[in-house]
C-alpha cells in the first residue's frame, strides 16, 4: 500500500513559507522551488540500496559504502515539474530524465496529455514523477498510468504541497505509488486550487500569467 509522507524538516518548512509568500518574487521563487526540490530528493532517497567496496583512504585500504546501483529516473510533469528537477539532478546528476507534458482543460477540469519522452529502461528504474501541485489530482493520476502503461513498476510522486483530494485520488488509483510533500493544504476551492496553496506554480517560476 502507498504511504504518504510530508517531509517537516525545519529547512524545507522555513523555505516553503517564502515560496507561498505572493510577494516572493520569479527568480527568488524559483531558486527556493529548487532548494527544497533538493532537500526533499535527500528525504526520498533515504533508502537506496547501498553495497559494501573497498578503497584506500591516504591512510589505510578500507571498507566502505556505494549505492548498490539502483537506477533513478524523474519524470517531471510539464511545465513546472521542470523547476524542480535541477535540485535532484544535483543529488542524483546520474539521474535519466523523462518528460510528460500535461494541461488541465479549463472547461471539464481533465488533464490532457500533448507530449511524453522517456528513457528506453523506464521498467528498470526507480521513476520519481516531479508536480509542484497536487491539486485534483488528475495530472499526476494520468501520468502514473501513462509511465504504467509504458512498463513502469517503481513509481514514487513527489509534490511540494497536496490537497487531502488530490492525495486520495493517486491512493485510490494507485495503492502502490508512495507520495512525498512539503505540505498537506486544507482543502480544494471552487476553481481547483489549492488553499492556501501558493498560486499558480507554473506562472511564478516563469513570470507568466
Amino acid at each position: 500500500m502507498g504511504n504518504v509522507f510530508v517531509l517537516d524538516h525545519p529547512l524545507i518548512q522555513h523555505k516553503l513559507t517564502y515560496i507561498r509568500d505572493k510577494n516572493t518574487g520569479t527568480k527568488e521563487f524559483r531558486e527556493l522551488v529548487d532548494e527544497v526540490a533538493a532537500l526533499m530528493a535527500f528525504e526520498i532517497t533515504r533508502d537506496l540500496p547501498m553495497e559494501e567496496t573497498t578503497i584506500r583512504t591516504p591512510v589505510v585500504e578500507a571498507k566502505t559504502k556505494v549505492l548498490a546501483g539502483k537506477k533513478i529516473g524523474l519524470v517531471p510533469i510539464l511545465r513546472a515539474g521542470l523547476g524542480m528537477t535541477e535540485g535532484i539532478l544535483r543529488l542524483i546528476p546520474a539521474a535519466r530524465v523523462g518528460h510528460i507534458g500535461m494541461y488541465r482543460d479549463p472547461e471539464t477540469m481533465q488533464p490532457v496529455e500533448y507530449y511524453i519522452k522517456l528513457p528506453s529502461d523506464i521498467e528498470e528504474r526507480e521513476l520519481i514523477v516531479i508536480d509542484p501541485m497536487l491539486a485534483t489530482g488528475g495530472s499526476a493520476n494520468d501520468a502514473i498510468h501513462s509511465l504504467k502503461k509504458r512498463g513502469a513498476k517503481q513509481i514514487r510522486l513527489m509534490c511540494l504541497i497536496a490537497a487531502p483530494e488530490g492525495v486520495e485520488v493517486i491512493k485510490e488509483e494507485h495503492p502502490d505509488v508512495d507520495i512525498y510533500l512539503a505540505a498537506m493544504d486544507e482543502k480544494l476551492d471552487d476553481h481547483g486550487y489549492i488553499v492556501p496553496g501558493l498560486g499558480d506554480a507554473g506562472d511564478r517560476l516563469y513570470g507568466t500569467k
